[in-house]
């Protein structure tokens, strides 16, 4: 927090919005005190009032009277928080959200995700496939995962359609010895197909999101190809800071 053009309200916040989606500061957990933590930054507690007034603003955190300033249950988050999350707790649910692996297995791949994958259509690719559930049971997206069916061996886990708890592009990468350092999401909305309408519960006609990531090395080699397709009830939340005028 040293940029001297950006107020140092706005560096704090910032700073706590990636700890807030990275897990440092999971839901239902307490931010410290805002007069502690102005004693050790050495800045006044106006400031740092503030930078907490900002994130309450957006519905981040809460605060209460005897409990302190808490961590509010988080909005999905973006692509890239999401990435975060994973590499820094292995999570990328939202509290009460929970997934179900429907399939995993070797097929042949598409031509347009070998195009992605950077492999020859028609050869093997793996897929991973999981419906996504909110606190209420239902479903909330359905997402399918792509990867070099190379790996097949060299990362067997991809393989079952199990959960992989630190996460299945982290496990690849501990498997293969790649490191994801590059991401894009590309999001577009559509009408469902009958296909999305039986894995969400949707009643045709209705629109959904879908949701593109891919994850690349420094040198472009690509990790993992994700599809997530989500209807109602998973709304998307994107920070981001704007220079000053």
């Amino acid at each position: 927090m040293s940029d001297s053009n950006i107020p140092k309200w706005q560096q704090l916040a910032s700073k706590l919005r990636a700890q807030i989606a990275d897990g440092t500061y999971p839901p239902g957990s307490k931010l410290p005190r805002q007069v502690d933590l102005a004693a050790e930054l050495g800045w006044s507690d106006a400031t740092v009032r503030r930078a907490y007034g900002d994130l309450a603003a957006e519905g981040l955190v809460t605060a209460t009277r005897n409990a302190g300033t808490v961590v509010n249950r988080l909005p999905h988050l973006s692509g890239a928080d999401r990435a975060r999350s994973v590499r820094n707790t292995g999570k990328i649910y939202i509290e009460g959200e929970y997934a179900r692996i429907t399939s995993a297995e070797l097929v042949e791949a598409p031509a347009d995700v070998a195009e992605v994958l950077g492999i020859k259509a028609g050869t093997s690719a793996i897929r991973r496939v999981r419906v996504t559930y909110g606190p209420d049971g239902k479903p909330r997206s359905a997402s399918t995962s792509w990867y070099d069916g190379a790996h097949a061996e060299t990362a067997p886990l991809l393989l079952i359609a199990e959960r992989i708890e630190r996460g299945s592009w982290r496990y690849l990468e501990q498997q293969v010895g790649v490191t994801a350092r590059k991401g894009r999401d590309s999001i577009e909305a559509r009408l469902a197909t009958e296909a999305d309408a039986e894995a969400l519960g949707l009643e045709l006609p209705a629109a959904v999101k879908v949701s593109t990531s891919v994850l690349r090395t420094l040198d472009g080699v690509v990790v993992e190809y994700g599809v997530s397709v989500a209807g109602e009830g998973r709304t998307s939340v994107y920070d981001y800071d704007l220079p000053d005028a």
